[in-house]
C-alpha cells in the first residue's frame, strides 16, 4: 500500500455515510484524513455512528481508493481537498460544500470573476441567442469571467459553447464520475472544455450514477460564482434549484425576464417577482449589478496616487478585478491574516479608497 496522503483523502470521499460537512469534522478532529483511518477502532467508534464505523474499518476501502488514484493519474486527473490552496474558496464559504473535487483540465477556479448560467433543457432560439449574446458581450467588453454551468442539454451547453467560442474558460460540473460523460452527446464538446477549462465533479469513477448526484451538483454550480445567471426556465426545474441556492449562500441571482404566458419564462419571471432574482436584459445590467461598469482605468490611477504598502496594494488590485468581496474572500485570496486585514481594510478605508457594503463585505469607492 502507498503510504500517500492523497489515498486517504480520495478515501475519505468514498466511504457511505460520511458527506462533507462529517468529513471536515472528522479531519478538524483527528488533524488529517490519514490520521482518521490510522486511528484506533476505540477512538472511531466514540465519533462514529455503527454504520458510518464499520464502512471506515472495511478492509476494502483503502485498496479502492488506491485503485482509484491510479486511474486518476494516468487521465491526468487532479484531485482538489478543501484543505489545498487551489481549492475554489467560493465554494469553501458553503457549509454543504464536498470535502474534494476531482478535475480535469486547469481552469482558474479562484478566477477574479465567475458567473453560472443555466437554464431550461428545452431552451428557445430566443434563450440560446441570448446566451451567446451574453457571454460574447462580456468577452467584447474585456471581462474575461470563468463561465460555469452543467453539461447539461439547453442552456448548460449553449453556455460553454458560447464561452469556447469567445475564448473564456469554462466549467462543467458534472452529476457522474469523469470516466462517463452524461449525457453521452456531449462527449466532444467534454474534451473541448477540458483543454480550455475544465470538468469538474465530487464523485469518483465508481460511484453509481443516480438522479439525485444531478441536483446535487446544483450547489456546487451555484457555490463557484459570483453571481448565477437564469436565461430560461419553467415554473419547475433544476435551473430554478441551483437559484435558490444561490440565494441561499448570499450570492448574486439574475434572471432574463420573458412574456407573461410563456412557459420558458414563467420561472424566471417568479425569480424576479419575489425579489430573488435581479432583471437581466443586458451585460450592462450585469456589469452593473456586479459593479464591473466602473472605470479600471480611474480606479488604477486612484489607487496609484495614494501610498499603498504592497499587502494593500494586492487587497485594491483584488477588489478591483472582483467588483466587491467580504473579509473571508480576500483573506483567502491575499494570505493576510484576518486581524492584520482588518487594519489594512480600516486604513484603506480612511483614505476613502474603499467603501463598506452590507454582510461585512468591501469594493474600491465608486468616483
Amino acid at each position: 500500500m502507498n503510504d500517500n496522503d492523497l489515498i486517504y483523502k480520495v478515501a475519505l470521499t468514498m466511504i457511505d455515510g460520511v458527506g462533507g460537512v462529517t468529513a471536515r469534522k472528522l479531519v478538524a478532529h483527528f488533524g488529517s484524513p490519514k490520521a482518521i483511518f490510522d486511528a484506533s477502532p476505540q477512538t472511531l467508534r466514540a465519533v462514529l455512528n455503527n454504520s458510518t464505523y464499520k464502512n471506515f474499518r472495511s478492509d476494502t476501502i483503502l485498496h479502492q481508493a488506491e485503485k482509484e488514484l491510479k486511474y486518476m493519474q494516468h487521465n491526468d486527473i487532479n484531485v482538489l481537498f478543501y484543505t489545498d490552496a487551489d481549492f475554489p474558496y467560493r465554494l469553501n464559504r458553503c457549509e454543504d460544500a464536498p470535502v474534494a473535487l476531482f478535475a480535469k483540465g486547469n481552469a482558474n477556479l479562484n478566477n477574479s470573476k465567475t458567473i453560472s448560467i443555466v437554464g431550461t433543457r428545452k431552451a428557445s432560439n430566443y434563450g440560446i441567442s441570448l446566451c451567446r449574446e451574453l457571454v460574447a458581450q462580456l468577452a467584447k467588453k474585456g471581462h474575461k469571467p470563468l463561465i460555469i454551468s452543467g453539461l447539461a442539454y439547453g442552456i448548460d451547453v449553449c453556455a460553454h459553447l458560447a464561452a469556447l467560442e469567445a475564448g473564456l474558460e469554462t466549467v462543467a460540473v458534472m452529476g457522474t464520475g469523469l470516466n462517463k460523460i452524461y449525457p453521452a452527446a456531449h462527449d466532444n464538446i467534454a474534451t473541448q472544455i477540458a483543454r480550455q477549462g475544465a470538468l469538474l465533479t465530487e464523485y469518483v469513477s465508481e460511484q453509481t450514477i443516480v438522479p439525485g448526484n444531478f441536483l446535487s451538483r446544483n450547489r456546487i454550480v451555484a457555490g463557484l460564482a459570483d453571481v448565477t445567471v437564469v436565461v430560461e426556465s419553467g415554473i419547475k426545474g433544476g435551473a430554478l434549484v441551483t437559484a435558490d441556492i444561490a440565494n441561499s449562500y448570499n450570492r448574486e441571482v439574475m434572471a432574463v425576464p420573458g412574456r407573461t404566458g410563456d412557459q420558458l419564462s414563467k420561472g424566471c419571471n417568479r425569480l424576479i417577482k419575489t425579489n430573488i432574482a435581479a432583471m437581466l436584459e443586458s451585460v450592462e445590467d450585469l456589469e452593473n449589478q456586479m459593479n464591473w461598469s466602473k472605470n479600471q482605468q480611474e480606479v488604477q490611477q486612484k489607487i496609484d496616487f495614494i501610498e499603498l504598502s504592497l499587502q494593500e496594494q494586492n487587497i485594491a488590485a483584488f477588489l478591483r478585478d472582483r467588483g466587491s468581496a467580504d473579509v473571508n474572500a480576500i483573506a483567502v485570496h491575499t494570505g493576510i491574516s484576518i486581524p492584520d486585514l482588518s487594519l489594512f481594510l480600516l486604513n484603506m478605508e480612511l483614505s476613502k479608497l474603499i467603501t463598506v457594503l452590507p454582510g461585512n463585505s468591501y469594493a474600491i469607492k465608486s468616483y
